[in-house]
């Protein structure tokens, strides 16, 4: 549950602490005091889109946090998640624990956000928060009229899998697309694939091979040279070592005559080695050249293999403008897109894909049908049964599923609610026979229902369910009951010792005097700034509150009303887990 939430600079608030129990909560105020602003605070903390206009005028950000206490339960659902995502799970263990989550806004409208201290994405501030609160607006009503909120508040209810079925259909819809496709383009494909049939066989006769070019150039450059290098090679052989006057001779003939001298005069050894190692340099050119002329072969057949290689690469090259080294790779190229097409004009395999994705979906269809036949009826009888306690005694919900024709993205069937006013009527579509304050009622059983089902199916780690004035349209007795159900949402649990949280903003006195504990927003100006203030009100100032809240001036007769009120809608109340304590605020005199 919501333990702690903190503002500092957001919207009209400069700062605020305030300590949160569990029990059922009521935040009341005048019309325009800012009623919905701990509601407004909690979602952009809890992931919900955020701009520069929630600073504070004047500030440079709003700096938010909410501390949550979580139970064991919720803690061993949680922990997985976290750990997967990196962040401290030091403050959770078999006992429960804390989680913090921060969200910080600047001036320019850029957002940061945090969980235990680490930085957070908003989808990762989102999917948390999803499990820790559970919040229904005012305009709660008007989603029941759309298909889609009503088909999201059954699976919900009935734990569909709300990812199988988007991934399946997305792959169903993707493999008959390409079926499709390949159908309508088959003359088109097969032109194409025929073509590339015919420019590789005329590659493949070439088969050139990677680096082929590069090898063929060098040899044929090597072969076309041969003449040349016989002769160059002879030449230099000659005046190495086998013409009549040679440099090998030469210098053998120096290195003799310096011999005989060298041992009278030591100047000239350094020169005599020298000319030695001259004379053995010359010998392994010698060598080296007769390797050559020994080896090197005229072959004008291999030149002419070579000729007639080279200009077909360079004929292709021509052919498909592209450079002759490429002609590997384009090889490659071609191939994979032939294969490519083989593939897109197999229909046979395309329609055994289609067939396949089909009963993936079909398989996540029927299970997700199996689960809203299952949940169907135990929401209506649930919201029939809240319907009789709201004013509308003898009327009955209905939650209609009708099959489907063709194939949707959602399952087998539609989803419809269907209501029937009084007793003796057939139940019709929601939205043409509701009322607006019928409809208002209606989404209070709804989500009163929802809740208590969720609480069933979750066990101890109930979340945090917040009513932003959804007892909008509602009076009289059906007021009561309405702030009897909230009362009731937040008793303690029997036989347990921790208490389900319910946040209200209403403008119901009925509603508040049910409340466990009572929160008051007003607002001010203090220093040429208007700001916002939210305390907590006991004892003789909840009369007060409670006594304006009926309406009119406040007078002894109000007062007296507002003190029954209270008495009354407490005597038969459970007692909340953390009764006697109730929220606790901390802030500053301008916030």
């Amino acid at each position: 549950m919501l333990r702690r939430l903190s503002l500092r600079d957001f919207v009209i608030v400069s700062e605020l602490d305030i300590e949160l129990d569990a029990g059922f909560t009521a935040l009341t105020g005048e019309t325009g005091a800012g009623k919905s602003i701990l509601i407004d605070a909690l979602q952009l903390t809890l992931g919900s889109r955020g701009d520069a206009g929630v600073v504070r005028e004047g500030a440079q950000r709003a700096d938010l946090s909410a501390e949550f206490e979580v139970s064991p339960a919720l803690a061993a659902q949680l922990r997985p998640w976290l750990d997967e995502a990196g962040f401290d799970t030091a403050e959770l263990d078999e006992r429960g624990g804390r989680l913090l989550l921060r969200r910080v806004v600047d001036a320019q409208g850029k957002s940061r956000a945090w969980v235990n201290g680490s930085t957070a994405t908003l989808t990762q501030l989102r999917e948390l928060g999803e499990q820790l609160v559970d919040i229904h607006g005012q305009h709660a009503w008007q989603s029941l009229t759309r298909a889609d909120s009503v088909r999201a508040l059954v699976d919900a209810q009935a734990a569909v899998d709300t990812t199988a079925l988007p991934s399946t259909w997305a792959a169903r819809r993707e493999a008959r697309r390409r079926l499709d496709e390949a159908r309508a383009k088959q003359a088109d494909l097969e032109r194409e694939r025929e073509r590339l049939q015919w420019q590789i066989a005329e590659l493949a006769k070439l088969a050139p091979q990677p680096d082929e070019w590069e090898a063929l150039n060098a040899e044929h450059t090597r072969l076309s040279h041969g003449q040349s290098i016989l002769d160059a090679a002879r030449v230099a052989l000659d005046m190495v070592s086998e013409a009549e006057l040679n440099a090998e001779g030469l210098t053998s003939r120096a290195i003799d005559a310096l011999d005989e001298v060298a041992s009278v005069e030591p100047r000239l050894v350094n020169a005599l080695e020298v000319l030695r190692e001259a004379q053995a340099q010359l010998q392994d050119a010698a060598h080296s050249l007769n390797g050559v002329l020994g080896h090197t072969e005229l072959d004008p057949d291999r030149l002419g293999e070579l000729d007639a290689r080279l200009s077909a690469w360079m004929g292709l090259a021509r052919r498909y403008r592209r450079q002759a080294h490429e002609l590997p790779e384009l090889l490659q190229t071609w191939q994979a897109e032939l294969a490519e097409l083989d593939a897109a004009t197999d229909l046979a395999a395309l329609e055994r894909d289609v067939t396949q994705a089909h009963a993936a979906w079909l398989k996540a269809a029927q299970a997700a049908s199996k689960l809203r036949k299952q949940t169907a009826p135990k929401l209506s009888e649930a919201v029939t049964a809240a319907m009789q306690t709201l004013g509308m005694a003898g009327g009955r919900f209905e939650v209609a599923l009708t099959p489907q024709e063709e194939p949707q993205p959602w399952g087998l069937e539609t989803i419809d609610f269907l209501v029937a006013g009084h007793a003796g009527s057939t139940p019709r579509p929601l939205g043409k026979v509701a009322s607006g304050g019928e409809l208002s009622r209606l989404a209070l059983a709804i989500a009163v229902t929802a809740s208590q089902q969720a609480a069933a199916q979750r066990g101890a780690q109930v979340a945090t369910l917040i009513f932003d004035e959804i007892d909008s349209g509602v009076g009289g007795a059906v007021a009561d009951t309405v702030g009897r159900l909230m009362q009731g949402l937040g008793a303690q649990h029997e036989g347990r010792n921790e208490g389900r949280q319910v946040l209200a903003v209403t403008h119901l006195a009925q509603v508040a005097a049910c409340a466990h504990h009572h929160l008051l927003v007003s607002k001010s100006l203090q220093g040429g700034q208007t700001t916002s203030d939210i305390r907590l009100v006991e004892d003789e100032a909840r009369v007060q509150e409670v006594a304006r809240m009926l309406g009119g001036a406040v007078s002894d007769t109000s007062l007296a009303h507002a003190r029954a009120m209270l008495d009354a809608a407490h005597t038969q109340a459970d007692t909340p887990a953390s009764a006697g304590h109730g929220p606790k605020r901390r802030n500053k005199e301008t916030a």
